[in-house]
């Protein structure tokens, strides 16, 4: 009924980028902070990025700060992740959450995409 619903990805080369997109189905997504995770084959799922529900606030992993961008157009009600300089370790399954609340200090995530798929050449 209510879900998260990602697209964007696809096949790429290395050094190239994408533009990962996360809408809401059944709810208006803009109330909430979204966390954007991955999960490579064989491996567990790994926290990418939060966006606040206004934007004003973002987190990133450690890892993660130097090539990936989260933001959101809360006109639109679409939160973004975008990927530079892509490299075949970051191929997987790229997912969107969020939880109750309206901030990134909560990781009791409540709704989940069915993930968009991340492919890297090399």
């Amino acid at each position: 009924q209510q879900r998260l619903v990602e697209s964007g990805g696809g096949l790429a080369q290395t050094g190239g980028s994408l533009r990962l997109s996360c809408t809401a189905s059944g709810f208006l997504l803009s109330y909430y902070a979204v966390t954007w995770f991955r999960q490579a084959p064989g491996k567990q799922r790994e926290e990418i990025s939060c966006i606040s529900a206004s934007g004003d606030s973002t987190n990133y992993a450690d890892s993660m700060k130097a090539r990936f961008t989260i933001s959101r157009d809360n006109d639109k009600e679409t939160v973004y992740l975008q990927v530079n300089d892509l490299k075949p370790e970051d191929t997987g399954v790229y997912y969107c959450t969020k939880t109750r609340f309206p901030t990134c200090r909560s990781r009791e995530y409540d709704r989940w995409g069915q993930g968009t798929q991340v492919t890297v050449s090399s």
